[in-house]
């Protein structure tokens, strides 16, 4: 199984959702960049469960370790081990998944692949995995904070279901996204969102949405034509998380009902700068960054496992009913947030320092 992403900062997540614990091994993160605790704290609180009243209400505090990689609080250049143990597993509520297949779950592929599986909370399927995730992208944003000092990645909850938010990506901060806990900076959606949820939550049943990102400060460069072109990474890092089912950059698929004149985003110089009068390109042209704010969209489907009734097989073939127990999120949009940003992070953090080695600067 490949649990690793990154060519030059390089990580390897590790551990089970009911396990001993999860976390992350840096590798290529360089020397003497400030780092401790509590500044991967930080991104892991607005990650971990029972956080709200609309998300999982797992009890786990999520708090880290560093075991390895700082020294007098600052990165040593050696690999970086964080460490989260788990405190509130309850593996005794998957006991009727240890056969039976939970729909559109990842039960059953990775017994037709492994042929073993951990079923205990999804094991490695489960979003707990993603700790380590956000966890090494606190560490990438240190890094970025010295190689782009302007970059600033703000994701936010678009859509849910057909609520849909009406925000300005250009100047939208991270304070509004984290004013409410739905993660919706839109005033007038934020209500409507959470009851929402929670009627869906009452029924035992789910519901999905977007996501958007807005990365502003972005240098022009960034990005590896052909196989490694920036939309590319972006996308499959965005695809690699849990639930996602859809992807799209700057006009996306809104952009196949334009002409070429319509769409094409005209250079101008403007404070001394090549720039273009619009941004229909997401910030990407070529599959190199352009210096505009690149942003996209990623589409979460409604959480798999829900409390309601619902026709399966076991691994014995013989037909039989699931009604999963257990603490799991109605909506996975709020949580879903920082991990977008998360992995943007990293595509982004491992592509600068690709920039810096190839070409020398920026």
């Amino acid at each position: 199984m490949s649990s690793q992403y990154g060519h030059l900062f390089r990580i390897a997540t590790f551990g089970e959702s009911h396990g001993g614990g999860v976390g992350v091994v840096i590798d290529g993160c360089p020397p003497l960049v400030e780092l401790s605790e509590a500044v991967i704290q930080r991104d892991l609180d607005r990650r971990r469960p029972g956080q709200s009243e609309i998300v999982t209400q797992r009890a786990e505090e999520d708090r880290c370790e560093i075991l390895s990689g700082v020294f007098e609080g600052k990165t040593t250049g050696t690999p970086i081990a964080i460490l989260v143990r788990n405190k509130d597993a309850r593996p005794e509520a998957y006991a009727e998944m240890q056969t039976a297949y939970r729909p559109s779950h990842a039960d059953f592929t990775y017994d037709a692949k492994y042929g073993i599986r951990n079923w205990q909370g999804g094991g490695r399927a489960s979003a707990r995995e993603t700790i380590g995730r956000v966890a090494a992208a606190a560490v990438a944003k240190q890094v970025l904070k010295q190689l782009a000092p302007k970059l600033e990645i703000v994701a936010f909850v678009k859509s849910i279901h057909e609520l849909v938010a009406e925000v300005d990506g250009a100047t939208v901060t991270q304070e509004q996204v984290e004013s409410n806990i739905v993660r919706c900076p839109d005033e007038k959606s934020v209500e409507p969102m959470i009851e929402l949820i929670k009627t869906m939550r009452s029924h035992g049943d789910s519901v999905g949405g977007t996501v958007e990102c807005v990365i502003r400060g972005v240098p022009a460069g960034l990005g590896e034509p052909v196989f490694d072109k920036l939309e590319a990474e972006l996308a499959k890092a965005m695809m690699s998380l849990p639930a996602t089912k859809g992807f799209e950059i700057g006009s996306g698929f809104a952009g196949t009902r334009l002409t070429g004149s319509q769409h094409n985003d005209p250079f101008e110089i403007r404070g001394g700068e090549i720039r273009t009068t619009s941004n229909r390109s997401g910030g990407v042209q070529g599959g190199i960054s352009n210096g505009e704010p690149i942003f996209f969209r990623v589409a979460f489907k409604p959480t798999a496992t829900i409390a309601q009734k619902q026709q399966t097989v076991t691994n014995a073939g013989e037909p039989t009913e699931l009604a999963a127990r257990g603490r799991h999120d109605p909506c996975v949009l709020p949580r879903a947030v920082p991990m977008v940003e998360a992995m943007a992070a990293l595509v982004l953090c491992d592509h600068a320092l690709r920039q810096r080695a190839q070409c020398g600067k920026i």
